[in-house]
């Protein structure tokens, strides 16, 4: 018994130890980011990077989630004869919930991995230590461009997933199961209220957030081997992605 409480409080202050380290990390870096050198190149650098490399993906994903809503929410209203709302079932579900949700996991997967073996790689050859040895900083260096980027880039690519997924919408719910055009984007105008577009951009934004801070303290922070950094990669996609929709579900009963 005695062995069992051991290792479960051992576990415990691990835990606890790993998330005061990542939230020191993350205050750091934000104190870094209001001091100068501001780095505005690198953060359009990886702007690029996080958004318009993702843009693909991003497009992709939307067309078909948007065109499964409206091919499901058609046969389940039609039983009820409400297929008229479809284009308020497809609007509301995309951007209070999967457009937000999808495409930071989407990012994750793509950009996120991409951050964290980046870092993890320049831990491991020393060029981290290198750039602490030239005075410069690592954290605003490295770390505050990449938050930056995400908080910004994030929220924009929600929003083409939301206008996408629409879309994807209503070419199955319109052009295929004939739904007619008027009833479709008329639902989708009275439905959607500002507060909905709010909701989705503050979980954008908080989601950029999430993606950029685990996968660079992942990075960071990976061990000194090329099993570390794979170990490092899968950890950081996989925290992110938990830690996205948990927080999602806190703003969502936030927000509602």
């Amino acid at each position: 018994m005695t062995a069992v409480l051991q290792r479960v409080g051992g576990a415990s202050m691990s835990i606890l130890q790993e998330m005061g380290r990542m939230l020191i990390f993350l205050l750091s870096t934000f104190g870094w980011l209001a001091r100068p050198p501001f780095r505005i190149f690198q953060s359009v650098k990886q702007l690029h990077f996080i958004g318009v490399k993702s843009t693909f993906v991003i497009v992709l994903t939307a067309a078909f989630t948007g065109m499964v809503l409206g091919l499901q929410g058609y046969y389940t209203l039609r039983k009820y004869g409400s297929d008229a709302a479809l284009g308020a079932a497809v609007a509301l579900s995309i951007i209070r919930e999967l457009g937000p949700v999808l495409a930071a996991l989407m990012v994750t997967a793509r950009a996120g991995s991409a951050m964290t073996a980046e870092i993890g790689i320049m831990r491991i050859t020393e060029q981290i230590d290198a750039l602490d040895t030239m005075a410069v900083n690592p954290l605003q260096y490295l770390i505050a461009p990449k938050v930056v980027a995400s908080m910004i880039g994030v929220p924009l690519l929600v929003a083409l997933f939301d206008v996408v997924g629409i879309y994807g919408g209503s070419v199955v719910g319109v052009d295929l199961l004939g739904v007619n055009s008027g009833l479709y984007w008329n639902s989708v105008e009275t439905s959607v209220e500002w507060k909905d577009v709010y909701g989705g951009i503050w979980k954008s934004v908080s989601f950029g957030l999430i993606i950029s801070w685990v996968c660079c303290y992942k990075g960071f922070h990976t061990k000194m081997s090329a099993e570390g950094l794979g170990t490092a990669t899968t950890e950081a996609v996989v925290l992110s992605s938990v830690m996205i929709l948990v927080w999602d579900y806190f703003l969502t009963s936030v927000l509602l």
